[in-house]
Formats: C-alpha cells, sequence, structure tokens
C-alpha cells in the first residue's frame, strides 16, 4: 500500500534532552538506566558502554568494556542489575552491573546460536534467557544453571520477540512476515498458532499485557495491532511511516504506542479510541460502482465494445473500483490511515471532518532509527540510530 507525504506535524513536539556521541559504530541497541541519569548501549564496534551524565552536563562513559564479536542485541533488567548481550557471534553473555554503574562482572556466557543474536529477553520470574537469532532458531536457557532448556526452528530469521509471563506464550515475528506463538513449559515448547498480515518481514513487536493485544512493525511501513484478548481474531492496521517499521514501545499509562522508522519518525499513536479494522480488497472482473471491465475481462470488453481499465481498491470499503470512480483521497486516521490514502467517490462524501481528524503525532528524530526504549516514569524516550547517534528526548508534551 503506497504511503502519501507524511502529514504535517502537530505542534506539540518532543523536547532533546541530549545527544550521547562517541561510538565508532552503529549502536544496535541502548536503554535508559532507571532512576539514574544514565544509558547502557551495545554497538557493532563491539564495545559496551554505560554513560554517565556529568556535572557538565554531557555523558561520559564510567563503563567502557570490548567484547569478542560485535554486539548486536541487550537486555537490562534493572531490579538485579543483569545485562545479557548478544554478539555476531550467536554468545549470550551475562554480566552483573555494580551498584554505582561504574564495574560490569562477567557471570556466565553461552553458545545460544550458530549465528549472529536477534533478540534477547530476560524473564525474571522465570529465570529464563529468551533469544532468536539468524540461524532461524528460537531458544531458552536457564540463566541460573546457563542450560539450554529448548528450541524451536521459524521460518525465517526473526526480528521479533516478546513473552507473556501469566500465559508464557512467546511470540516470534520472523523475516517472512509471520508471527508464531508458542507456550514454553520448563524443558519444551508447542506451537499455539501463526498469524500473517505483513506483506513484509516483521522488524518490531511490542506486547501489552494488560489490555493483551500484541503490536508488530514491518518492513512494509506498516503497524498492525492484533487484538488477543478482548475481542479475539480482530487486526487494525497503522499506516504512519514511509520506512520499515524499525522498533515499538507502549506507555501503559497513556495507551499510547510509539513507533520509529527508518524514515527518522517517530509517531505517537492514540490507542485509546475505538479504531476499526480494515475492509479485505474484493475481488471483481469489473468496477463495482460503474461495471467498466476491467483489463483482463475480455469477454466483457468484447462485448461492450469498451476498453479495460485498471483495477483499484477503495481503503475504506473495499471494494474493487476504476480510478474514475476513486479519484479523491482521504486520510482515515480511525482505520489506521493518518496519511491520505484512496477511497471510492461515495465513501469520500461520507467521511466527516470530524472523522478525518489525526489520531497520532509525527516529529523528526532527524536520523535513521535503530532502536527505541521508552522510560515512561520519566517520559523520557532513547532513540539509536545508524548515524552512530544517541539521543534523549523528553516526551511528556506528547505522551500525557
Amino acid at each position: 500500500m503506497a504511503a502519501e507525504p507524511h502529514p504535517k506535524a502537530l505542534t506539540r513536539k518532543p523536547l532533546l534532552l541530549n545527544k550521547v556521541e562517541g561510538s565508532q559504530e552503529v549502536v544496535n541497541m541502548a536503554a535508559i538506566v532507571p532512576k539514574e541519569d544514565g544509558v547502557i548501549s551495545v554497538s557493532e564496534d563491539r564495545t559496551v558502554r554505560v554513560w554517565l551524565k556529568r556535572d557538565s552536563g554531557q555523558y561520559w562513559p564510567s563503563i567502557y568494556h570490548a567484547m569478542p564479536s560485535p554486539c548486536s542485541c541487550m537486555s537490562f533488567n534493572p531490579e538485579t542489575r543483569r545485562l545479557s548481550i548478544g554478539l555476531d557471534n550467536g554468545t549470550i553473555s551475562e554480566f552483573i552491573l555494580s551498584e554505582d554503574y561504574n564495574k560490569m562482572t562477567l557471570v556466565k556466557s553461552y553458545q545460544a546460536h550458530q549465528s549472529r543474536v536477534i533478540m534477547i529477553l530476560f524473564v525474571l520470574e522465570m529465570e529464563w534467557v529468551l533469544s532468536t537469532g539468524q540461524d532461524k532458531h528460537f531458544t531458552w536457557h536457564c540463566s541460573e544453571s546457563g542450560q539450554r532448556l529448548g528450541g524451536y526452528r521459524t521460518s525465517a530469521g526473526a526480528c521479533g520477540l516478546q513473552f507473556d509471563v501469566e500465559t508464557r506464550h512467546v511470540f516470534v515475528g520472523d523475516h517472512s512476515g509471520q508471527v508464531t506463538i508458542l507456550k514454553l513449559e520448563q524443558e519444551s515448547c508447542s506451537l499455539v498458532t501463526t498469524f500473517k498480515g505483513h506483506t513484509g518481514g516483521v522488524t518490531a513487536l511490542c506486547w501489552d499485557p494488560i489490555q493483551r493485544v500484541l503490536f508488530s512493525g514491518s518492513s512494509d511501513h506498516s503497524i498492525i495491532m492484533w487484538d488477543i484478548g478482548g475481542r479475539k481474531g480482530t487486526a487494525i492496521e497503522l499506516q504512519g511511516h514511509n520506512d520499515k517499521v524499525q522498533s515499538l514501545s507502549y506507555a501503559h499509562h497513556t495507551r499510547q504506542l510509539i513507533s520509529c522508522g527508518a524514515d527518522g519518525g517517530i509517531v505517537v499513536w492514540n490507542m485509546d479510541v475505538e479504531r476499526q479494522e480494515t475492509p479485505e480488497w474484493l475481488d471483481s472482473d469489473s468496477c463495482q460502482k460503474c461495471d467498466q471491465p476491467f483489463f483482463w475481462n475480455f469477454k466483457q470488453m468484447w462485448d461492450s465494445k469498451k476498453i479495460g481499465l485498471r483495477q483499484h481498491h477503495c481503503r475504506k470499503c473495499g471494494k474493487a473500483v476504476c480510478g474514475k470512480c476513486s479519484s479523491k483521497r482521504s486520510s482515515i486516521p480511525l482505520m489506521g490511515f493518518e496519511f491520505e490514502v484512496r477511497v471510492c467517490d461515495s465513501c469520500h462524501e461520507s467521511i466527516t471532518d470530524e472523522e478525518r481528524a489525526p489520531t497520532a503525532t509525527f516529529h523528526d528524530s532527524k536520523h535513521n532509527i535503530v532502536h527505541v526504549h521508552f522510560d515512561a516514569t520519566r517520559g523520557w524516550l532513547l532513540t539509536s540510530g545508524t548515524d552512530k547517534v544517541i539521543k534523549l528526548w523528553d516526551m511528556t508534551p506528547v505522551v500525557s
């Protein structure tokens, strides 16, 4: 679905608090240190760094640790100060950070994958370390013993990983565009279901355990909200990026979804509104408005002596229509279309100005974002980009 240029950003904007610079390569993942003016980052330059804010107002490394391989991902648990780091060689290394964040001590390392580790989750309640890799495997280990508990082969390399503690369901999104749901036991797993709604690979997942909603971002520029809890089977599409969605975060207290993409956009979605599913596109050999044949309908073209037309679809009703009967465009925010999209003429007349009111705010981070981390207690958002820069934003003007 081709997207139009960004809508004009609204006046409420994130405030740039600081930039953290100094990495030699892309910062693949970073996290805000809770209750501290600090940031933990892992980079393609093989370094793990803990940046603390100094009296000068700038962030300087209190820890600079070189790993044997590029650092691809990380998971930090503030309660235990346990830092799990995934490496390009397939290893996961676990460290404990000191209380003053000036020292990190290696606890254990284990060979979790045959190639690059893509995502890690540490689950304190189960003492599990979940991970996905480019070797097309999802695995989980016991963080106390380091023992491998089990694994599952995915259809492609997986970039999205989320876990629900209550049900022990794990969500794995892969490059084929599929999301796989597994039920984990201590040493076994079973396939619950798979679903697919993206035309591109899944690049990010975000789970809301309260509303029981899963968000998936994709290289097809879209986000899908899968309502697993309340209205089972409902899938709502959100269109707000001009490039692949790279990372997602959810503000539970305000029910706002934050999405960031390779286009540099930070989009804050209001998920507290009643959204509508996008209709399935209908099949037809002729325009469902004027009955003009489409170009493959040779019989009707011959019988009516008319030239076949190209088929389009109305994004609001899903009907197959010709260009003349769908000459108008409109945003439909409640259906997830913050950009203007093609609609048939009759649907265009039925859309009110109130229905066109945006349900998201758009902001330019001025760098290609690869990962985000949101600290809800302070309303801070961290973005790391391909420009090797980490940016800290005050989101309270927007996420409130």
